[in-house]
This record gives structure tokens, C-alpha cells and sequence, in this order.
């Protein structure tokens, strides 16, 4: 079959797409009485793929373009005798069409799958016109703000910034820093959000969760500034300690099973600590104590600055380290390394194996690199967070940290000799 007529076809069937929305909300109005079904906006989309068709077989490249402009003026106007009979000024019937038109001749414009992906999504948009305006009714304006605010430092900041370090050591890469501030006001965004919908007990748990799974540090800093009672937020940040440690562990036991295999028994202890005692801190607190501001912005730019300052910081600190105290200081280097990350700290370590470095010093290092990762997310919640927040967090901190030690140094004990 001639690819041009499956072009069409794919063409036409834009236009049925978006017409069975069309006609389905307009199903009562009795027949001729609006300008548009789910047969015109059809061929509204034929329209534009044979437009398409002839441009291109004539290589004249006026062709869609005057085709386009006529099919908008008779549209529009037929659109505007309708609205002058219903006293309307909604304009929505008018873009669809033209998009229709558009979407249409992009099908046989050799680009099918672009096409066919905006033609559901053009459906999909107009199908949830309800949900849409019920969001738009339950939303406030600090929320709509903030909302503006992220999406503007991920489609218009972010690409304008350089990819690679701009330091003389490699360190400082403003793209990464950027992802990371980025990462911290969508969690602090994303808890907001959830304690709204969900309620203050699981909003928190599921936001936290969720946000864990990428970044704990990130998460662990907007649960530091967050709203609802502090220490139900200081567990939330002890669970997603607990995902910290069990997302590494899950990943670096399929690079390096022996080593994790020695790691494994302190990394659980601590990982069971946190999630304990974290639970505890949210489940017995008193609902009546959860009451936060709701009106307060949920990306307090001070405190998102001050984090990626101190994430730049351990990240300069890190390499530094790693450059100057080579492989006889390896936990020295995981370390510092895990104040910034403790994924990179980790796989760094693991890199090693096989090679002259004993299995014992690469999983002490492993286990430096998680302890310093907890201290530093403890001490940087401390400079923002109230007593409320940062005790508690301290608090469970040491000991799951003193717990996973503990059994660190008893197990040889334990163990038989070789």
C-alpha cells in the first residue's frame, strides 16, 4: 500500500480522535446546531494531510500555508456565528480545529509518530476539561507560584547551563548542582502537595518515599523546611535514611557481592534503626500537633540556595580529597566522598575490587562513605531546620549509626576463625 495513503489515513484518524471527544460532550445538542463533530474535525485533519500532500507533490510550499489561513478564516467564522447565538467566549473550539489541521498535515509531513502522539495528547487535554478545572479551583496562589517557579529552572535554566566542571579539579559541574537544586524544591513541592491530599500522616510517608528513592539528601533538606508538626518530618527523614541505605545496598550487592556481603550485616542494623524509630516519631505523634501554614511557599529560595552551597561545597571537598590521599586513606576518601553522595562514594569504592585493595578495607570504606552520608545529612538539617526537626533526626542518627557499629565490631567476634 502507498505510504502516503496510510499517511492519510493516520491523518484522518487524528481528526476522528479528537472528534469522538468533541461530539461526545456536544451529544445532546440536536443536529446542525454546532459548527463542529466528530465528522468535521475528521476531515479537518484530512484536510491538512491532503494540504500537506499537494504541497509536497508540487513542490509548492505556499500551499499549506494558504491552506491553512483559509481553513482558519471559514472556521473561525462559522465558530463566531455560533458564539454570537450563544452569547459564548470560549475560543478552545477554534485552536482544537486548527491543531487538527496541523497535527494532520505534520502526519503526512514524514513525522507519523509526532503526529499520532500530540493527537492523544490533544484528546487526552480535552477530555479532562472537569479534572482540570477542579484542580485549578482547589489550588492556591502560593501553589500555582511555585509550580511556575520549578518549571521555569528545568525547561529554561537548566539547559542554558554548562555541562561540565568549570573548576580547575573537576568538581564544580553547575549542570549536576542545578539537577540537585532542582530535586530539592520538587521533593519540598512534592511533600507540600501530598500533606494536602493525602492527609499529614500518609502525604508525608508517600512523599518521602518516593523522593528517597533519588535523592535522600535532597529529601531529608526539604523535609527539613517543610510544614507540619517537626518531629513527625524528622521520622519521614529517618525513613528516607532508611531508603538511602537500602537503595545502595540492593544496587553495589549485584556489582560487588562479596564485598556487600561484608557491609550487608551493619548496613541492615542501622537501615532497621531508622525505620523503627522513624515510624515511631510519626505514628505517635498527636494529630492534633500537625497543623503547618498552609500559605507558606513550599520553595523557600534561602533555604534551596544554602543547600546547593553546601552540596558544592562537599562535592569540591570530595574530590580534593580523593586526589590527595590516595588508596591508603580509602575510608578517609569514601568519607568525605559520601558527604556529597553516597552513591558515587560507594561505586568508587567498589571500582577497586579485584585489585590490590584488601575486600576488609573496601567494605570499611563503604561503610565511612554511608556514615559520613548520615552525619552530613544530620548536620545540614541542623543549620535549617528548628530543634523540633534536628534533635530527633540527631538523635535516631547516632543510634542507628552506634547500632550498625556495634555490630560491626562484634561480628568477627562472632564468627569462627578461618
Amino acid at each position: 500500500m502507498d505510504p502516503l495513503v496510510l499517511r492519510l489515513g493516520l491523518a484522518l484518524a487524528i481528526g476522528l480522535l479528537v472528534g469522538l471527544e468533541r461530539g461526545w460532550r456536544e451529544r445532546e445538542a440536536p443536529a446542525g446546531s454546532r459548527t463542529a463533530g466528530i465528522r468535521t474535525y475528521g476531515i479537518s485533519g484530512l484536510l491538512g494531510g491532503v494540504m500537506a500532500a499537494l504541497g509536497e507533490a508540487s513542490q509548492n510550499t505556499l500551499m499549506l500555508p494558504t491552506g491553512f489561513i483559509g481553513f482558519a478564516a471559514v472556521f473561525a467564522w462559522f465558530k463566531w456565528q455560533e458564539s454570537a447565538e450563544e452569547d459564548s467566549f470560549s475560543v478552545t473550539g477554534v485552536v482544537v480545529a486548527l491543531l487538527v489541521f496541523a497535527l494532520g498535515a505534520l502526519a503526512v509531513s514524514h513525522r507519523p509518530t509526532e503526529a499520532a502522539a500530540g493527537g492523544a495528547a490533544l484528546a487526552g487535554i480535552l477530555a479532562s476539561r472537569e479534572m482540570l478545572h477542579g484542580l485549578l479551583r482547589r489550588l492556591n496562589w502560593v501553589e500555582v507560584r511555585s509550580a511556575l517557579i520549578l518549571a521555569v529552572m528545568t525547561a529554561v535554566v537548566l539547559p542554558l547551563l554548562p555541562a561540565k566542571p568549570v573548576d580547575p579539579w573537576g568538581a564544580i559541574n553547575p549542570r549536576e548542582i542545578w539537577i540537585f537544586t532542582i530535586l530539592l524544591g520538587a521533593f519540598s513541592y512534592l511533600g507540600y502537595v501530598l500533606n494536602r491530599v493525602a492527609g499529614p500522616k500518609r502525604g508525608l510517608i508517600y512523599g518521602t518515599l518516593a523522593g528517597a528513592l533519588v535523592s535522600s539528601t535532597a529529601m531529608t533538606l526539604a523535609l527539613a523546611r517543610g510544614e507540619g508538626n517537626t518531629r513527625r518530618r524528622a521520622g519521614a527523614a529517618c525513613l528516607a535514611a532508611t531508603v538511602s541505605i537500602l537503595r545502595v545496598l540492593a544496587y553495589a550487592s549485584l556489582v560487588a557481592p562479596a564485598i556487600m556481603a561484608l557491609v550487608l550485616p551493619s548496613a541492615v542494623t542501622a537501615a532497621l534503626v531508622f525505620a523503627l524509630l522513624g515510624w515511631l516519631l510519626i505514628i505517635r505523634t498527636p494529630d492534633g500537633e500537625t497543623a503547618g501554614a498552609p500559605d507558606r511557599n513550599p520553595l523557600a529560595p534561602g533555604v534551596i540556595v544554602l543547600s546547593a552551597v553546601v552540596y558544592t561545597a562537599m562535592s569540591l571537598l570530595a574530590v580534593l580529597s580523593a586526589r590527595y590521599f590516595g588508596s591508603e586513606s580509602l575510608p578517609i576518601t569514601a568519607a568525605v566522598s559520601g558527604l556529597a553522595d553516597v552513591d558515587v562514594a560507594v561505586l568508587s569504592m567498589l571500582r577497586l575490587q579485584g585489585g590490590t585493595v584488601p575486600a576488609e578495607l573496601l567494605a570499611l570504606a563503604v561503610l565511612a562513605a554511608f556514615l559520613s552520608n548520615a552525619l552530613f545529612r544530620m548536620a545540614s538539617a541542623a543549620t535549617i531546620a528548628p530543634a523540633g526537626f534536628s534533635v530527633p533526626l540527631a538523635i535516631v542518627t547516632l543510634l542507628a549509626l552506634g547500632a550498625g557499629l556495634s555490630v560491626h565490631l562484634a561480628l568477627p567476634l562472632l564468627l569462627p576463625p578461618n
